[in-house]
């Protein structure tokens, strides 16, 4: 196992120079980069000045926001941002900083990359964690009560419960929650905006959770609100599938009651797909379910922060997070190869060729 492990660690480098460089391939190719952006910037700041100057052109017909930049301002825009260097030297520069973990400085926020994302971060993956947990802590019980009752009303009942849920989006849900429950009609039993309150930083740490908890409430039921189905599903399959293999008629032909045949034989076997899994649904949550969440509820998590960076062309803050995602998705690849062998310890990875 210890091989098996270390050549994984030693397939990340590779992996991840792929992802940078094919992403910053794709980049070059992208319009309206960050000193595009700022001439934009500058055009309309001048033809916002003219505007005011007077109601109609000056001589000649053109507003002075319509003219050409100076070239002089040009080049010292494209030094500022680097870009006054051939590519393949910007990407190797960045690639020299990425192996002390220096991601650079933001174009546009003026702060450190690694800076923005500490601030970020923890609530991307609070949304992440306690939403994963969750879906997990319902979508397992339930799928195990739908297996053990296939075809029953209760099967039928909540196969259209979880499909309905799966049916709805989580920002529309999002905006229900919002309307039902903090403050929009009915209710104001949850706040509207953050992850903490004002003032909570003086606040002891008992009362600091439950105020972190009271905030997390309506986003985290958001996220979860579509995400029960799949692992419903996939739990009530993999029990099905167990429950009619041989090892389970024998058990039960030796006198081994349900409960012991369920959870003592059928259990560990119908769940290494599903506890396995659990890194890989933990990334696709944090990575994919967040950012209409964080812009409804105002949080400001890695979502928004990846894209306003995309909006704005801000490269360093882009390839910073993406660097740190990819970084993030491969160790947590190699954490479910742990969990494998964790659930199932006859798994043996080093064996495979």
């Amino acid at each position: 196992m210890a091989g098996y492990l270390l050549r994984r660690l030693l397939l990340i480098i590779p992996t991840l120079f792929g992802i940078i460089a094919i992403n910053f391939v794709v980049v070059q190719f992208a319009p309206g980069g960050p000193v595009e952006q700022e001439i934009a910037q500058l055009k309309s700041h001048a033809g916002l000045i003219a505007g005011v100057g007077g109601s109609g052109p000056p001589s000649g017909g053109i507003y002075r926001g319509e003219q050409g930049v100076d070239p002089h301002m040009v080049a010292q825009l494209r030094h500022m941002f680097g870009f006054d260097k051939p590519p393949l030297t910007r990407f190797w520069i960045m690639l020299k900083g990425y192996l002390t973990l220096n991601l650079g400085q933001s174009f546009f926020l003026g702060q450190s990359v690694w800076s923005l994302i500490l601030q970020r971060i923890p609530v991307s993956i609070s949304l992440g964690l306690w939403s994963t947990l969750l879906i997990y802590l319902i979508s397992i019980p339930l799928g195990i009560a739908k297996a053990t009752r296939d075809g029953t009303r209760f099967d039928l009942v909540t196969t259209l419960m979880v499909m309905v849920g799966y049916a709805i989006p989580g920002f529309l849900f999002a905006i229900f929650l919002i309307v039902l429950f903090a403050g929009g009609t009915l209710f104001q039993w949850f706040p509207l905006r953050g992850l903490v309150s004002m003032g909570s930083a003086s606040w002891n740490w008992p009362a600091r959770i439950l105020d972190y908890g009271w905030h997390m409430v309506l986003p985290t039921i958001a996220m979860v609100v579509g995400g029960f189905a799949s692992l419903t599903m996939l739990t009530k399959n993999c029990f099905l599938e167990e429950i009619g293999k041989q090892y389970v008629l024998t058990a039960r032909a030796k006198g081994a009651g349900n409960r012991r045949v369920l959870y003592g034989h059928i259990f560990r076997n119908a769940m290494l797909l599903i506890v396995a899994g659990f890194p890989a649904a933990f990334i696709s949550i944090l990575f994919t379910s967040a950012l209409l969440i964080e812009i409804i509820f105002s949080l400001n998590g890695m979502g928004q922060l990846g894209y306003q960076a995309a909006l704005q062309r801000d490269y360093p803050v882009m390839f910073g997070t993406l660097y740190v995602f990819s970084l993030l998705g491969l160790i947590m690849q190699i954490v479910g190869d742990i969990l494998y062998t964790v659930v199932d310890p006859r798994i043996d990875f080093s064996a495979r060729r």
